[in-house]
């Protein structure tokens, strides 16, 4: 894959339209057997563009809390799942048939397993309540960057240019953008603090954790953010205080946590790859480098870009180009991959032929094709590297692309493996848990322990009132910043 993170220029996610398109289809009233059809789609398009963490030790964790909800849900006909996205926003949510996600960065920010027991119980709340199904979409445009799927999608056989083209729109999301009303939101509030009470948390826990979520929202006014778990789930201050009151009169079973206390809690988060993971390649401007596949490649200054787990790419300024880069498949003759991707296919091959783009091999293809939006134009790249051949695609209208082709040249042959200079600058972050000493500052604290956030961004991950204030628990999570290695498990 080429990895599932976007440029922080790009504030739209390709699971936003898969998850969109399965809320779409419940729109109409649908039985128990056609929910769980569509939720699994939706599941597939999910793990396939989003991505799941495959950390056993934490999404079991995540299982076994959900687990104990879904025995006491309403709704008996269902068999629920539930999984850790890949996503460094804070977020949840559920699928029709009862798919239920948590994101890595929505953890990140959890303060007990109170807080994250009543999330997953407010996702099973929209499954128990049928929200799916009576939910309201509102079509988004996505702009003139669909047109310039056309000629992709041809080739390419749609989905990976649809995809692509989502997120580089002018709207927060492809398709439909779903919109739970208030009222459901209020109904899956109660029925999460009812199950999470019912488990043996304390149902307080969803204030504490809307209350955090609004104040790290907050924190991130005025810079460009990804949706995040408020975007669909709005928070107010009458909500907490719903929230809250209905806390104190729910009746609550005998405690039984899965991690025994607060420290055991934060053990289970140690170690969690927060904000964007460099596995999934990283942009730093236009440069975008993927060190897992070893490779990088430079898109035009001021483009907009964005990254999924199928493609990377940018868009012109004003919409009327279009490059993207994808893996063709395994292989080592680029040749034969653009033979097999045009084998089928009627666009004209206005020419055709091999060359070399530094020490590696390609093959390039001018196509142009008349569609309903007037004739469109392609110069395609098949490059082989690393057992690998990747496609560099550059789409314009016929009449720009004169224009157009010095960019998507300059931009094709930039595709080069990495050096070490490049390798160097790749570095993630990951959550840890240190002690802070009495009387010492936050700012003292980070700067002995490494912490890359700040006093403010340590106080809101660690639910302290403020910067200045000494937390109760003296243990805190922090982001520490560490060179990036390839592997399965956590760095």
């Amino acid at each position: 894959m080429i990895g599932r993170v976007s440029s922080p220029r790009t504030r739209t996610r390709t699971w936003l339209a898969a998850l969109c398109l399965a809320l779409a289809l419940a729109c109409a009233p649908l039985t128990t057997e056609r929910e769980v059809a569509v939720g699994k789609d939706a599941a597939q398009q999910v793990e396939q563009e989003m991505g799941l963490v495959r950390d056993a030790e934490l999404v079991a964790y995540v299982q076994a809390i959900g687990a104990r909800m879904a025995a006491l849900s309403p709704r008996k006909d269902l068999s629920y799942t539930f999984n850790v996205v890949d996503m460094a926003e804070a977020n949840a949510f559920a699928l029709p048939g009862g798919h239920i996600y948590v994101s890595r960065g929505l953890l990140a920010i959890a303060n007990s397993e109170d807080e994250l027991a009543n999330v997953i119980g407010h996702e099973i709340g929209h499954v128990a309540a049928r929200h799916h199904a009576r939910h309201q979409a509102r079509a988004q445009r996505v702009g003139v960057a669909s047109v310039l799927g056309t000629l992709a999608a041809a080739v390419l056989g749609g989905a990976e240019a649809a995809q692509i083209v989502g997120q580089l729109g002018q709207t927060a999301g492809a398709g439909y953008l779903a919109s739970h009303s208030r009222e459901q939101e209020h109904e899956s509030d109660e029925i999460g603090q009812t199950l999470a009470a019912g488990g043996g948390w304390d149902p307080a826990g969803m204030a504490g954790f809307l209350n955090t979520l609004g104040r790290e929202t907050t924190l991130q006014l005025g810079a460009e953010r990804m949706p995040s778990f408020l975007d669909t789930h709005p928070s107010t201050p009458e909500r907490v205080e719903a929230t809250h009151a209905r806390a104190a009169r729910l009746a609550r079973a005998p405690t039984r946590p899965v991690a025994r206390d607060r420290a055991a809690f934060l053990a289970k988060l140690d170690g969690l790859v927060v904000d964007e993971d460099p596995a999934g390649g990283l942009f730093e401007g236009e440069v975008f480098r993927q060190p897992v596949m070893n490779f990088r490649i430079t898109f035009p200054d001021d483009w907009r870009t964005a990254n999924s787990a199928r493609a990377v790419a940018a868009i012109a300024p004003d919409e009327s180009g279009l490059i993207q880069l994808g893996l063709a498949g395994p292989g080592s003759d680029p040749r034969a991959a653009a033979q097999k991707s045009l084998s089928g296919q009627k666009t004209p091959v206005a020419e055709h032929g091999p060359l070399s783009i530094g020490s590696l091999q390609a093959y390039q293809v001018r196509l142009s094709q008349q569609t309903q939006q007037g004739q469109m134009g392609g110069l395609f790249t098949w490059i082989a590297h690393g057992g690998q051949v990747y496609r560099v695609e550059c789409i314009a209208a016929e009449q720009r692309f004169e224009r157009f082709a010095p960019l998507c040249a300059r931009t094709t042959r930039s595709f080069r493996p990495l050096d070490s200079k490049d390798r160097e600058r790749i570095r993630g972050k990951v959550l840890r848990v240190a002690t802070v000493n009495a009387g010492e500052s936050l700012a003292a604290f980070g700067a002995r322990t490494g912490n890359v956030w700040s006093p403010e961004q340590t106080a809101v991950a660690n639910a302290m009132p403020s910067p200045s204030a000494f937390p109760s628990d003296r243990r805190l999570k922090i982001a520490v910043a560490v060179p990036f290695r390839a592997s399965a498990g956590r760095p």
